[in-house]
């Protein structure tokens, strides 16, 4: 059994926060979603350069399939 691992995806969102385009991975692997969910405040801090109306993130068991969790978006900047 290969071991499983969760990374970051940042995403673009329009101003509903419903069509999102991945943009970037964050290039730190976690052992646990918990881990990585706890850490998507500060990578959406470091990630608030890219030109959406609202940047979000969600965390993918590996680099193939998205975990069943909503994404967490940070509101509109101004």
């Amino acid at each position: 059994m290969e071991p499983v691992f969760f990374v970051m995806a940042i995403m673009g969102c329009d101003d509903a926060g419903t069509a999102c385009r991945q943009e970037r991975v964050e290039p730190i692997r976690y052992e646990s979603a918990a881990q990585c969910e706890a850490a998507m405040p500060a990578a959406l801090g470091r990630n608030t350069d890219l030109d959406y109306p609202v940047v979000a993130a969600a965390c993918r068991r590996d680099a193939r399939r998205f975990a069943d969790r909503v994404p967490m978006p940070v509101g509109p900047r101004s």
